[in-house]
């Protein structure tokens, strides 16, 4: 993926602003009055899509949902029961399971705060990164969004099928996967949608540069990308023409409500076509700031964010990609001996950001990872450490969700409290306290 030229600009030299010293010490936790998202009441049964091709895997029970600060319990996957649609690549099987029901802030009360762990071209390869990371949301109570690319699911040997806009018919920056890695990337879908994790997209052929690249493309162009990247999703079974395996047991284009452009390039033409379609946010932004967010087109604007860089005067974007560029140069496999060290680098921005929000304006934190193996892995390590610290910390005022989740929460909220949030700047505290700040409204 070619991302150094844009990165740097947005990274390197950034001044930070002179920001008060985060301290180790969490605030006081509150319990269950900071609630801002609860579990719902069990869902109902659903009735099943199954083709016999089983898992070997573990994922909760669809047919009930857990309270949103108990580690989820597992079971051997069932196939969903419920209505097939079109080729049978996919199955509606009712509402997603494990989902919070979002409440309004009461007057006077402290917002929650809010991760977001969201993970780029969302695929399995032999590293096996998708299978640990929804072991470890499970273990730790986590839901996540992964952006998933069209092309992880469609085979090499049909590759005439993808049109990219201003580019050779099958042609792709990030190449194909194998049958295998295509096969295993449907049985980790099925789960993490199971087990309430989004499913968003992160498009097709990932172009980053020269004519073709996704930066140039028309909102037609983005229409025709986007429409394509939901074909490979609902017809990979006439496309591989598998019928062992379990169907996706989710209604795509009623799932699919959001999703991360390649380079976060192109959103400005990309947003007239993701309105038009029903989108309800986008994640392309670069450069944001830790501040409650608003809207670009009637979709929420969720952006990467700048959050401290340990060890330096400037700031760094919240995804992996960028703590590499400034730490290697871009370069993917370095000296392993600043490894240890880069890795505590790249957590440490990570919690650094977590707590400036956790300890003033609440802002939510977005953090964007690939599951790369970028400098021995360091990156996957520092996410790791990061879930693990946010979770150590046992806040009942803490929510680490999907962009779906967040953005159900952000629209059951009064607008005149999401603008008064709004108000508040990086590492800004309400000066006369949330319970003033929040009043009825």
């Amino acid at each position: 993926m070619h991302y150094a030229r844009w990165h740097r600009a947005q990274n390197l030299g950034v001044v930070g602003a002179d920001r008060r010293r985060i301290g180790d010490r969490m605030h006081s936790m509150t319990r269950r009055s900071l609630l801002g998202l609860t579990a719902g009441a069990a869902l109902g049964t659903v009735a099943g899509c199954g083709s016999g091709g089983g898992s070997s895997d573990a994922a909760p029970s669809p047919h009930r949902a857990e309270p949103p600060h108990k580690p989820l319990r597992t079971r051997p996957a069932k196939p969903p029961a419920g209505r097939l649609l079109g080729d049978g690549s996919t199955c509606d099987t009712g509402p997603q399971p494990f989902q919070p029901v979002p409440e309004r802030l009461e007057p006077g009360q402290t917002p929650p705060q809010f991760v977001i762990f969201s993970w780029d071209g969302a695929g399995e390869l032999d590293n096996g990164l998708f299978a640990r990371f929804r072991s470890l949301a499970r273990e730790h109570d986590a839901k996540m969004t992964f952006f998933l690319s069209g092309l992880y699911l469609l085979p090499e040997s049909r590759k005439e099928l993808y049109h990219p806009p201003n580019n050779p018919v099958g042609a792709s920056a990030i190449g194909y996967f194998s049958d295998e890695h295509i096969r295993a990337t449907l049985e980790q879908l099925r789960l993490a949608w199971l087990e309430g994790h989004e499913i968003g997209t992160h498009f097709n052929g990932h172009f980053c540069d020269g004519y073709g690249s996704v930066g140039n493309w028309s909102p037609a162009d983005w229409y025709s990308e986007i429409e394509q990247a939901k074909g490979f999703v609902t017809s990979w079974r006439t496309n591989t023409g598998w019928h062992d395996l379990d169907p996706l047991p989710f209604d795509y284009d009623k799932e699919l409500i959001g999703g991360r452009t390649p380079c976060l390039l192109g959103q400005k033409q990309w947003l007239p076509t993701a309105a038009e379609l029903g989108f309800r946010y986008d994640a392309s932004s670069p450069g944001g700031n830790q501040v409650w967010p608003g809207k670009k087109h009637g979709l929420w604007d969720l952006p990467l964010q700048l959050i401290p860089f340990p060890g330096h005067r400037f700031e760094v974007l919240s995804m992996d990609y960028n703590m590499l560029a400034n730490q290697s140069h871009a370069a993917t496999s370095s000296d392993p001996r600043n490894y240890p060290g880069w890795r505590r680098q790249a957590a440490a921005s990570y919690i650094a950001g977590f707590q400036r929000a956790y300890e003033t304006n609440r802002a939510p934190l977005y953090i964007g990872n690939h599951f790369e193996q970028w400098n021995g892995g360091i990156y996957m390590d520092a996410v790791q450490d990061v879930l693990e610290h946010i979770s150590s910390l046992g806040a009942d005022d803490v929510r680490m969700v999907s962009f779906h989740q967040f953005v159900d929460w952000l629209d059951a909220q009064d607008p005149a409290l999401l603008a008064r949030l709004r108000t508040l700047d990086v590492g800004e505290q309400p000066a006369e306290g949330w319970k003033a700040f929040t009043p009825a409204v």
